[in-house]
């Protein structure tokens, strides 16, 4: 099953919040993306009921196995893309945006080849 974008955003968020403070509660995820309150809370009771996050006492927010597998996946298409964008001369505010909305829309198959081609490079330079 394809999983929307905006799920894939907020898995993303719940991660690189989890990354930064090892624990994530639904107005940590509003505050960072600049959403409301009860937008979240819907949000993570669709997250819950699909299986990609449980939701702890004291409201604490945690990546299942499935939920972490797409979080880590989005991620690591973010940081690649964008600095892709960056090194070939894109502004680090652009390439930021542009890799947001590309890392849903492109294909695996196109994303395995820039990574090997972009990982490639990297060695070459060294």
């Amino acid at each position: 099953m394809k999983i929307q974008e905006s799920m894939e955003n907020y898995l993303e968020t719940i991660y690189i919040l989890n990354q930064r403070t090892g624990f994530v509660r639904s107005v940590d995820i509003a505050t960072e993306l600049g959403f409301s309150k009860p937008s979240i809370s819907n949000a993570m009771k669709k997250l819950k009921t699909e299986g990609y996050v449980q939701i702890e006492e004291k409201g604490r927010i945690v990546l299942t196995d499935k939920g972490c597998e797409i979080a880590e996946r989005t991620y690591e298409r973010h940081c690649i893309i964008s600095q892709m964008l960056i090194d070939i001369g894109v502004s680090e505010e652009t390439a930021l945006e542009d890799a947001c909305r590309m890392e849903h829309c492109i294909s695996q198959e196109t994303f395995a080849c820039m990574k090997e081609y972009y990982l490639q490079e990297i060695v070459e330079k060294k």
